[in-house]
């Protein structure tokens, strides 16, 4: 297997996202984060979402590595480790072109039926893009 490329997502910081000391508040890293993963899975997974298949987060931490200003570059990139039964995880690096890492972050998902209003097991087609697309 190729090392594949984790999804990359780019960001533009609001100045609604700063703090009084002018960084990047730290709340707004996850909504980040899910700005990054709501990508992932429009643009690769729309299909299982329409056949109403949610992607629930059951678990979510940040490791605050740098302050993000204003001006700062962000780029998000997601990878997926773990997949579990019905639950996966996805690793998150937050960072700019220059190597500047600003946080690392992990989510626990949980695959849920809509209409079953139950967790499911994760579909193949989910299972095989985490293991050959997203997975270091």
């Amino acid at each position: 297997m190729n090392n594949p490329s984790p999804l990359t997502t780019s960001i533009e910081v609001r100045f609604a996202d700063l703090d009084a000391y002018g960084h990047v508040n730290n709340a707004v890293y996850f909504t980040y984060l899910e700005t990054a993963r709501v990508k992932l899975f429009r643009e690769g997974f729309a299909d299982l979402v329409a056949e109403g298949l949610q992607f629930l987060v059951v678990e979510a931490s940040c490791r605050y590595r740098k302050p993000i200003g204003l001006n700062d570059e962000v780029l998000v990139d997601i990878r997926s480790a773990k997949p579990g039964r019905s639950s996966f995880t996805l690793d998150y690096r937050v960072h700019n072109r220059s190597g500047t890492l600003f946080a690392e972050a992990r989510t626990v998902m949980v695959c849920f039926d809509a209409h079953k209003g139950k967790a499911v097991p994760l579909p193949d087609e989910l299972r095989l893009a985490f293991e050959t697309q997203l997975t270091p």
